[in-house]
């Protein structure tokens, strides 16, 4: 059977350079895996009344499952404000309530993060790093992917042109099936 990455896209933009980037991820999947990007642009912020008062949006109720679906997961973020986008954020809080119910536990992750500029996103890498050691999500150590100048990777069509970049994407891909391997009990 083959085993199910989820793939978070952590902009809700359109044009999303992460969203781009995990479309380019798709044909990189190894054998005996799927990769699946998950939506999180149709949850509403997240509110714990909704769980208290049995009131959970059906959105929550999908996304929950879909990520309880999952064996691993790759987040892909820009940088708002040196932090994550606040829609990925809530995607967070939303698997990890109501409380003792987190389905992100255990899940294999790993994150990459993106940029126009030269940074590279490194604080949102690292914030979101914070909040999945409370998630108890081991995540990929190395190699760290913080790719700068995402603008400029793009072909009209929004299709990855920059080789090098490809290259480099699919040796953190595979050095995350490794790292999953390692991780999942699998």
């Amino acid at each position: 059977m083959s085993k199910v990455i989820g793939i978070i896209a952590g902009s809700l933009r359109k044009e999303s350079f992460s969203r781009k980037i995990a479309k380019a991820l798709l044909p990189m999947v190894p054998e005996g895996f799927t990769f699946r990007i998950i939506s999180i642009e149709d949850l509403p912020v997240y509110n714990q009344d909704f769980d208290d008062h049995d009131h959970v949006p059906e959105s929550y109720v999908k996304f929950r499952d879909e990520i309880r679906n999952i064996d691993g997961i790759i987040f892909i973020t820009p940088e708002h404000n040196r932090s994550v986008p606040a829609a990925l954020k809530n995607a967070i809080d939303v698997g990890s309530r109501p409380a003792g119910k987190n389905v992100w536990d255990g899940k294999p992750g790993a994150v990459f993060s993106n940029s126009p500029g030269n940074l590279s996103a490194f604080g949102a890498n690292h914030h979101l790093r914070q909040s999945l050691v409370f998630l108890n999500i081991p995540v990929m150590q190395q190699p760290e992917v913080y790719l700068p100048h995402i603008d400029k990777a793009w072909d009209d069509n929004g299709n990855l042109k920059d080789e090098d970049l490809k290259d480099f994407l699919q040796k953190a891909v595979d050095a995350y099936m490794v790292w999953f391997q390692r991780n999942s009990g699998s």
